[in-house]
């Protein structure tokens, strides 16, 4: 599996002048909490990894990484399936932030989120169960 940051780094952040591996590590460890995390499993292999936080008034996607060799499978919408099924079930939002430019902007949409709002380099997206529209 690639290490954090490097998913979107060859894509996207290093076009945007944005890629600094040192920012992406420190940024990723200042915030780890394992209860957040979970590994995902495909094949008994790793193919990546999701970090979602519960806030008081919604849940945050901080991360979503599937390993370059994993993806397209369906791995990411399962995974954000089962999170809007969580969200659902606790009458709260989704959101996630994402960087312009970036594939994940497409497939969050396709997901059904919606554009929110975005400054220079990120666009906030927002995913509302039935119980909360």
């Amino acid at each position: 599996m690639r290490k954090s940051g490097q998913c979107l780094r060859p894509l996207v952040l290093e076009a945007a002048g944005r890629f600094d591996p040192v920012r992406v590590r420190r940024r990723f460890l200042d915030t780890f909490n394992a209860t957040d995390t979970k590994i995902i499993r495909w094949e008994q292999e790793i193919a990546g990894f999701v970090v979602v936080r519960k806030r008081a008034d919604h849940l945050y996607l901080d991360h979503l990484y599937i390993a370059f060799r994993f993806q397209r499978r369906g791995i990411g919408r399962k995974l954000i399936d089962g999170l809007k099924g969580e969200a659902c079930a606790q009458g709260l939002p989704v959101r996630l932030t994402a960087l312009k430019g970036s594939p994940a902007n497409g497939f969050y949409r396709s997901c059904g989120f919606q554009l929110v709002s975005s400054d220079t380099l990120d666009n906030t997206y927002q995913w509302l169960p039935v119980t909360v529209r």
